[in-house]
């Protein structure tokens, strides 16, 4: 069996409990064979938590949920030193932050303090409680959830944590078939057996095949414009845009883009990046990490529609 049998059996299994959200999906994958954390906002009821849970029902994985809410503490998260009156000693009681999935479920609901304990592990695949650093097992990867319709009790992430997350992802309702087709599943009141279709070997090998997919030195210097562009846009042509771009997006932002089309040429069953698939990938990578003016706030100019100008005005290798 190769491995894009291999995906498709997974995709097939997600789908006995997700309905729709392809690209959700797909994005999903692509983090988890890239080693990218995902941030995924979208109102209630767009089954954000249900295909994380599900995903991590189908892989051999160690999985954790955190709700975040605003009493949350750092050491809830990371852990803590705790003393053992008995023994007279310091142990360390390790948090939720040692696994291999980690569900930051509402991660808007807690105030910078304890989104910040993340900053450290997402990085560095480390954590430090008191003077004890422990790596964290991998594959670690933190899938994020929020909520943008609620401002009471919920906190902005910081632009730190932000540039973290390889991928933004905006979910959308569903279309009216699969609205459908979702309340059927919810009320038949049928179990779903749900299979373990990879585990830490299997997606180790994907990890190295999607290493090896091609990716011209043109296409390289392309993505480099785009985010380059994000920066410095009247040096591309783009002074339209320059007064509405306060901070253009980080290296991290091409390093991410270049690890993640060579993950969805993969994903589209190809041996090499093909421009469709940064422009598949070049908003859900970049929307977080371009940081507006207050003009553009004001005007309500959307992020993605600069990200369009950008895209339409760099000439295609």
């Amino acid at each position: 069996m190769n491995y894009f049998e291999q995906i498709k059996m997974l995709k097939n299994e997600l789908s006995k409990v997700i309905v729709g959200q392809n690209d959700m999906i797909d994005s999903i994958l692509i983090g988890l064979f890239t080693n990218g954390h995902i941030l995924l906002e979208g109102v209630p009821g767009l089954a954000k938590t249900t295909a994380i849970k599900t995903i991590a029902n189908v892989i051999d994985l160690d999985f954790k949920r955190i709700q975040f809410t605003p009493d949350l503490l750092p050491s809830d998260i990371i852990g803590a030193q705790v003393y053992n009156m008995k023994t007279e000693t310091f142990n360390i009681k390790k948090g939720a932050i040692f696994t291999n999935l980690l569900l930051a479920d509402e991660i808007n609901r807690a105030p910078a303090k304890v989104q910040s304990a993340l900053l450290e592990v997402m990085q560095e695949r480390q954590v430090t409680i008191a003077e004890n650093t422990f790596k964290i097992e991998e594959p670690f990867l933190v899938f994020a959830t929020q909520n943008p319709i609620e401002q009471e009790g919920a906190y902005s992430l910081p632009e730190a944590q932000l540039d973290r997350f390889m991928f933004k992802i905006i979910v959308d309702y569903n279309n009216k078939e699969e609205e459908y087709q979702i309340a059927k599943k919810v009320t038949s009141n049928i179990k779903v057996n749900l299979e373990k279709i990879l585990n830490k070997e299997l997606l180790k090998q994907i990890q190295e095949e999607i290493s090896n997919i091609h990716i011209d030195k043109e296409l390289e210097e392309y993505i480099v414009d785009l985010i380059c562009a994000t920066r410095t846009p009247q040096l591309y042509n783009l002074h339209e845009i320059k007064d509405y771009i306060q901070f253009g997006a980080s290296p991290r932002a091409t390093i991410d883009m270049f690890k993640a089309v060579k993950a969805m040429a993969f994903l589209r069953q190809k041996d090499h990046v093909s421009p469709v698939d940064i422009a598949l990938l070049i908003k859900p990578i970049l929307r977080h990490r371009i940081i507006l003016t207050y003009e553009a706030e004001a005007l309500d100019i959307k992020v993605d529609d600069l990200i369009s100008k950008i895209l339409e005005s760099i000439d295609i290798p």
